[in-house]
């Protein structure tokens, strides 16, 4: 028995364009402007449902119908895809920080757009290298909600703490908040990221525990790194900034704008040889941009430089920012 419909369809033949483009523009009218569902598109024009599908597919590929996405409020998607294409990088999320420039106010903004990338992103295999810590960091780790399952499979520390005791005490929150919420193995660094002399690190370096954090690097797949300008964060400076006034006016003079896990780079992203280098204790240039992904959360005026250094450089291919840093790197890629 012939299908009413399909008979229909048959005894029409072969239409003209006109015809064609009345019925398509007829059928996506009543699908997407009028949300009628297309069994009933079918009923009300006697064709059949295929054909309904075929108009509707028809009908894009013609350019009848153009999906438009419109980003609510809060939402920078647009920005965001530039940016990804102005500097080569895997991905950028956007947080809404309105006006503010205050750090203060920025790090918990940029933490919770972190904790949430991370949270949609960690498949349960990745090896996480973390840098010592930083507001923005502590700011990310704090906002992320545990999981039942494991986000991933270990966390290792790829920088010594920074500053005053209470500082590296941070460093190991860090850590342990990650390997809490992700359900994953702890390898801690516990060792200061900058030492007083090179005899002083290679002698660290001796120490089983350093070791196994240091044999670790190469495997990592994900890295969560702050970017650091050359004047330091108010939290830094509070906490007792290991790196002095003299050192940064050195790094100044030697052309560094600002450093990813303490490996300083210039204003195209590239590596300044440092008089710190031998003094630092934690991951080396080579197996840092060795990691697959390397996301940096950091964002406010006082880094625009230095985060468009990093990008520049390929320190970072991620990036967590805020609004008013991302319009400022768009534009300087013009």
């Amino acid at each position: 028995m012939v299908n009413p419909m399909e008979a229909g369809d048959a005894a029409a033949g072969v239409f003209t364009t006109s015809e064609d483009t009345r019925l398509m523009t007829k059928v996506a009218r009543l699908y997407h402007e009028q949300g009628v569902r297309q069994p009933e598109i079918a009923k009300r024009l006697n064709i059949s449902q295929p054909r309904v599908s075929r108009l509707l597919k028809k009908a894009v590929a013609t350019g009848i119908v153009r999906t438009t996405v419109v980003a609510p409020r809060g939402v920078f998607a647009e920005i965001e895809d530039e940016v990804e294409q102005r500097y080569g990088l895997q991905e950028v999320v956007v947080a809404d920080t309105g006006e503010e420039d205050d750090e203060f106010v920025i790090a918990p903004a940029l933490g919770a757009a972190a904790a949430f990338y991370l949270e949609t992103t960690l498949t349960g295999g990745e090896r996480i290298g973390v840098s010592s810590w930083s507001s923005t960091l502590l700011a990310t780790v704090d906002s992320m909600r545990p999981r039942n399952s494991h986000e991933c499979e270990s966390v290792v520390q790829v920088l010594g703490g920074l500053g005053q005791p209470s500082a590296q005490a941070r460093a190991t929150h860090l850590v342990g908040r990650l390997v809490q919420v992700t359900g994953a193995k702890a390898t801690y660094l516990p060792a200061p990221g900058l030492v007083t002399s090179d005899a002083t690190r290679r002698a660290l370096l001796k120490e089983d525990s350093i070791a196994q954090a240091i044999d670790a690097f190469p495997e990592l797949t994900v890295l969560l790194a702050g970017i650091g300008s050359l004047l330091p964060s108010a939290l830094l400076r509070a906490s007792g900034n290991a790196v002095s006034t003299e050192d940064e006016e050195r790094l100044r003079e030697a052309g560094a704008v600002g450093d990813v896990c303490m490996r300083y780079f210039d204003a195209e992203g590239k590596p300044v040889k440092s008089h710190l280098d031998n003094r630092i204790l934690g991951i080396d240039n080579a197996a840092l941009l060795a990691i697959p992904r390397r996301i940096g959360v950091a964002g406010g005026r006082r880094k625009h430089e230095a985060i468009r250094a990093a990008l520049l450089g390929g320190w970072i291919n991620t990036l967590v920012t805020d609004s008013a840093t991302a319009a400022y790197l768009r534009d300087a890629a013009r």
